[in-house]
């Protein structure tokens, strides 16, 4: 449930709420909106909790929530979440990118990359350490070497690194070189490493997992936020259907939907979402024109010769005009590029 306190209800008021409800056997969080300040008591139901709160001081209503998923819910936060990482920023009235290749292979190749994306307009790289490849066989990523590198190109860019780590005693290796930490796909449910990066203090990216409903990635961020961490950012990479026609679908319906149910920022990623480097453009206009907070697409200076996933990457010139083409997609909805 949620306290929702009076405007103007001071601090004393608000510290005993808070005090009030870790009594009751539940766990406080508190959110400081435009308006009014509200403490969400989180866990088990409690018999006569409800009016237990309602009697304190500076409280205006005490409100069930009914989502699944508590913090994460537009219910405890009207208020939508903005995440920053240096320059990038996601869910603010520009829309942030984030591009960069599938893998850091070279330190030539992530450096030009880069400094590619920079000059095009990007805030943030992407660029794989550590790669879970479906065969054991594929290229596995540079691992450290591969951060060191990322932070490189950081320190001659200046753009946020993202990066993806993979279990959760990688953590705090990966948290010594990115700015934000990616989760992926196939690690969406790995509830140990949810709570891993959650407790990190950095930004993270939460990709959907293919077979995952909206529910179970809600929840999935539920427990990242459960854990302290207030800046998750939710990124649709596509899901697995029937369709051949792309390595997935990517429905772009669930930009809106989580708009309408939870105040976290989301992210498109129309390279994964079609694995076509001939459809990534067109998808991430229309993600732009959903109303997606974010975009992050795959750029690799010759894709043809990609160690991992090239036939999704575009090309620098490529992913140039996909930018100036979002920009007068995000110019006629009232956001910015």
């Amino acid at each position: 449930m949620i306290v929702v306190m009076k405007p103007g209800a001071t601090q004393k008021q608000i510290d005993h709420i808070v005090e009030l409800v870790e009594q009751l056997g539940l766990r406080s969080h508190v959110i400081v909106g435009t308006e009014r300040t509200v403490v969400a008591a989180l866990g088990e139901k409690r018999d006569g909790a409800k009016q237990a709160l309602e009697l304190g001081e500076g409280v205006e209503k005490v409100v069930p929530i009914l989502a699944p998923y508590k913090m994460a819910s537009t219910e405890v936060k009207k208020d939508r979440t903005v995440v920053s990482a240096r320059k990038l920023t996601i869910g603010g009235r520009a829309v942030g990118v984030i591009a960069g290749p599938c893998s850091v292979e070279s330190r030539s190749q992530i450096l030009e990359i880069a400094h590619f994306v920079r000059e095009a307009g990007a805030s943030g790289l992407r660029g794989g350490a550590f790669k879970p490849r479906t065969s054991p066989y594929s290229f596995q990523g540079l691992k450290e070497k591969g951060l060191e590198l990322l932070a490189e190109a950081r320190a001659e860019t200046g753009l946020a690194v993202v990066t993806e780590v993979m279990s959760p005693e990688q953590v705090p290796l990966v948290s010594r070189y990115a700015d934000v930490l990616q989760v992926g796909a196939r690690n969406m449910q790995n509830y140990p490493l949810l709570e891993a990066v959650g407790e990190a203090g950095l930004p993270v990216l939460l990709k959907r997992g293919p077979s995952a409903t909206i529910d179970e990635f809600l929840l999935a961020a539920e427990y990242i936020l459960k854990a302290g961490n207030t800046q998750v950012m939710l990124c649709e990479r596509g899901i697995r259907t029937f369709e051949d026609h792309t390595r997935f679908t990517l429905p772009l319906a669930t930009v809106p939907y989580l708009h309408a149910h939870t105040h976290l920022p989301v992210v498109v990623d129309p390279s994964h979402g079609t694995g076509k480097a001939a459809l990534v453009s067109a998808m991430a206009r229309a993600a732009v024109a959903a109303g997606a907070d974010g975009l992050m697409i795959e750029v690799h200076p010759d894709p043809e010769k990609a160690l991992s996933d090239g036939y999704q990457a575009l090309t620098e010139p490529a992913f140039k005009e996909l930018m100036a083409s979002c920009r007068r997609v995000a110019a006629a909805v009232d956001r910015s590029l």
